[in-house]
């Protein structure tokens, strides 16, 4: 018996407040739609087994009951997901699921007898469907709105999204529509689908920060196909982090930093593919959000680093609880900063629009023959290439460490970071031991190397910020200004440390093999 015929699907979720789903009727576009939107109530039983076995694989399974159908649905997470997963969907007999019909389907490979066997169902949703067809000339895009809840049978969880569907036409027309909804409603860019939400309820998990995930590159793959997977895995943290950076988790800052640091990396790796206004356009906004995250880190990292172990030490002495309260103050003044940018319509279109850059953007199309063969090359070729390029130039500067301002070294850092990010954007393509051995070797002493260049930077940031203070002009307080130089001297004495930290580690990573070779 074959199994259901493959189908990529590409789909955009938006959540949505329960509160926003009357104003959605309202938008123009909705209310051009002739034939009266259908609002079918749909369960779906998602299975698996109790450890979690097609989640851990990146395979879904569920059977989905509309009336009297029920529809069999596999689906797998790959390289391009939240937008571009692989779908086999056919119509069976009953509720539970033929597994007969998963032949040439992702689940197949792992439909042992004892997978078979422990399979069994795990949550389900049961929603209210609203079903608009987004028809014209070109394009058919199924715009669906579902209202209801996830039930793991112990706890619930309300459910309120908007997913649009592209049935014909281009991606481009899928985002655009998109766009026009989140204009008018305070709907974002989702990149949980409501199978993650039910596992994330089964497990009990609460709001946590989320750290960058590995990218399994294929190795055939071009370069400009796996830049948009770079892209679409750094998109994907930046979005991961908003729950824990609304929550006032100071790691959900952080992480959504890293995202965005490692998506403008990425971006400076494959700069040969980005010449274009749309991408200059997105680099501009994406150093806006830098600049709204940026301190509310900078000044948890003062804080705990710097201020809390001088204040444990010399809390009695005068001048630092009142040096203390301030930074403290300014950190959380600069955390609601970072929050208030984070529930912006700004920062709402930016996702959705990188969304639609990586997807559809002006680079994918590129009308340069010089650019579109760039694109083409395979990416091991690109790889090795980058990585060969930006080695030689971190050996070059890093002869000169010892002499380099701390405007230079921070030039320096940047550098050594991106070598990093490239380092394990591309290491699943050097995965026999060999090379694995050498990349791991490579990796831990370019670590290395950054932190040392990390510490200074740290030390210069500091030293900045307590300035900014005002304390030094305030010669009437002394108490002030004694504190602000213990703060500061602390910082002076790890400056020695740190450079030589820095140069050993330069020292050996200038001896490291180089793994792509």
């Amino acid at each position: 018996m074959h199994g259901p015929a493959p189908h990529k699907e590409l789909e955009i979720k938006l959540e949505l407040p329960p509160g926003g789903v009357a104003e959605l009727k309202k938008i123009p576009l909705l209310q051009r739609i002739k034939p009266a939107p259908r609002h079918p109530v749909e369960v779906s039983v998602y299975f698996d087994t109790g450890r979690h076995k097609l989640r851990k694989s990146g395979v879904m399974l569920r059977v989905r009951r509309i009336g009297r159908r029920h529809i069999q649905t596999i689906k797998a997470n790959g390289n391009l997901a939240p937008f571009e997963r692989g779908e086999w969907e056919t119509e069976i007999a009953g509720k539970e699921p033929d597994l007969d019909l998963a032949r040439g389907t992702a689940l197949e490979p792992l439909l042992t007898k004892k997978l078979r066997r422990r399979l069994r169902p795990l949550f389900e949703t049961r929603v209210q469907r609203t079903i608009y067809p987004v028809v014209d000339g070109v394009h058919a895009i199924e715009l669906t709105v579902d209202q209801g809840t996830i039930d793991t049978g112990s706890r619930t969880l309300p459910l309120c999204e908007i997913e649009l569907e592209l049935k014909r036409g281009s991606a481009a027309k899928l985002f655009e529509i998109a766009r026009e909804l989140t204009s008018a409603l305070p709907a974002r860019l989702a990149v949980k689908s409501k199978s993650a939400r039910g596992y994330a309820l089964i497990d009990g998990e609460q709001v946590s920060p989320v750290k960058a995930g590995a990218v399994d590159l294929p190795a055939e793959a071009s370069a400009r196909d796996v830049f948009r997977m770079i892209g679409v895995a750094c998109l994907k943290q930046i979005i991961d982090n908003e729950p824990a950076l609304m929550k006032g988790d100071p790691e959900g800052v952080h992480q959504m930093r890293v995202g965005l640091r490692r998506l403008r990396a990425a971006m400076s790796l494959f700069r040969i593919l980005l010449q274009d206004r749309q991408t200059a356009a997105i680099k501009s906004e994406l150093k806006w959000l830098a600049g709204e995250l940026g301190p509310a880190r900078e000044l948890e990292v003062l804080m705990n680093r710097v201020v809390a172990p001088v204040r444990k030490r010399h809390r009695h002495w005068r001048g630092m609880p009142s040096l203390s309260r301030e930074i403290a103050e300014r950190r959380d003044g600069a955390r609601k900063r970072a929050q208030y940018a984070v529930e912006s319509a700004r920062f709402r279109a930016l996702t959705l629009d990188v969304g639609a850059w990586l997807q559809a953007g002006q680079w994918t199309n590129p009308q340069d023959d010089l650019v579109r063969d760039r694109g083409d090359i395979p990416i091991e070729d690109f790889a090795a290439e980058q990585l060969a390029r930006r080695w030689r130039k971190i050996r070059k500067k890093g002869k000169k460490l010892v002499r380099l301002d701390a405007r230079r070294r921070h030039k320096f850092r940047i550098q050594a970071k991106k070598l990093r990010y490239a380092t394990e954007f591309f290491s699943s393509l050097y995965v026999s031991k060999r090379a694995a051995k050498r990349r791991e070797r490579f990796l831990t002493v370019l670590e290395r190397l950054q932190d040392g260049l990390g510490d200074l930077n740290d030390i210069a940031v500091h030293e900045e910020r307590i300035s900014a203070l005002g304390v030094r002009k305030r010669r009437s307080n002394k108490n002030r200004v004694f504190a602000a130089g213990l703060l500061t001297g602390r910082e002076d004495a790890r400056i020695e440390p740190a450079m030589t930290a820095a140069i050993n580690a330069y020292a050996d990573l200038a001896k490291v093999r180089p793994f792509w070779r």
